[in-house]
């Protein structure tokens, strides 16, 4: 499904770009669905989560300073790259590897309502809103990155308390939140597509630094979420909750509140986590299979 619907939004770029508009709706669906089939009361959190949030909010800040002397697109791009939140596909994956769902479930939360508080500031700060002042730069992207985000979880709440029978139906259908997902990334990755072919000057290098600098904070990520994991007996969930993101939302926050180019270090993301994720499956399965031959 990955190649298909980022081949498939490529091709028709012209096309799926125009339905651009639809993202915001379809990263709230897709959150809803998933904190749908969270027990909130299950949800318990630990220092982990505090180790990973620190080297999300502060780790982006770092990156950006250290290449925005360099090229402050790129810069942006990377930056991206750290603070997005934890995808929501990922405690699929960490209980696939064995890892600890409820914990990684707890900090996809958590992570995704951090950085609907802080981002407006961050990208604030960035100046890419130049014609408006600090405060109404802030309250303009909160007003729409903070419903995006916070509110599929109260919607979520809301509905497990006041409609019991209709959460546990959408419980079950966490697959729409997948085709959902396939669908956004197919958009996404059209409306990328679309903007680097209609450039005025291409900067070949650029894009080139930009998925190349993806790879290495991507390895940097999961490496280092599993470090910080082992400290408290779960490296897969501290891998997973550091290294894989929500791209769909990192790319559509890189098109509408910084140079939009900068979503192409994104968009690289998606291509380097699901690599590193296919290998890591890949790799369990083998020790697997060599446990049950012993």
């Amino acid at each position: 499904m990955l190649p298909l619907a980022m081949l498939t939004g490529a091709f028709f770029y012209e096309f799926f770009q125009s339905l651009s508009f639809l993202t915001p709706y379809l990263i709230f669906s897709m959150l809803f669905i998933t904190y749908c089939k969270l027990s909130f009361r299950d949800l318990k959190f630990s220092g982990l989560h505090l180790w990973l949030l620190l080297v999300q909010v502060l780790g982006c800040m770092v990156v950006y300073g250290a290449l925005v002397w360099f090229d402050p697109v790129v810069a942006e791009g990377c930056l991206i790259c750290v603070l997005a939140p934890t995808a929501t596909a990922a405690a699929v994956i960490t209980g696939m590897l064995g890892g600890n769902v409820a914990c990684l479930a707890a900090y996809t939360l958590i992570s995704s309502l951090t950085v609907a508080m802080v981002s407006p500031v961050i990208f604030t700060c960035l100046g890419e809103q130049a014609e408006l002042t600090f405060w109404d730069s802030v309250f303009r992207i909160c007003k729409q990155v903070m419903p995006l985000l916070i509110l599929p979880c109260a919607t979520a709440l809301l509905l497990e308390k006041a409609l019991p029978t209709l959460h546990t139906r959408l419980k079950k259908l966490q697959i729409l939140s997948f085709y959902l997902w396939a669908l956004g990334l197919t958009i996404v990755t059209g409306k990328t597509v679309y903007f680097i072919v209609n450039q005025h000057e291409a900067d070949t290098v650029e894009e080139w630094w930009m998925a190349a600098l993806a790879l290495v904070i991507c390895i940097v990520q999961f490496t280092f979420g599993r470090f910080i994991g082992r400290r408290y007996s779960d490296p897969v969930s501290g891998g997973q909750g550091l290294g894989q993101k929500n791209t769909i939302l990192a790319i559509w926050m890189a098109q509408v509140y910084l140079n939009p180019l900068s979503s192409i270090a994104p968009a690289s993301y998606v291509l380097w986590q699901n690599i590193i994720n296919s290998y890591q499956l890949w790799q369990n399965r083998n020790t697997n299979l060599k446990r049950r031959a012993l």
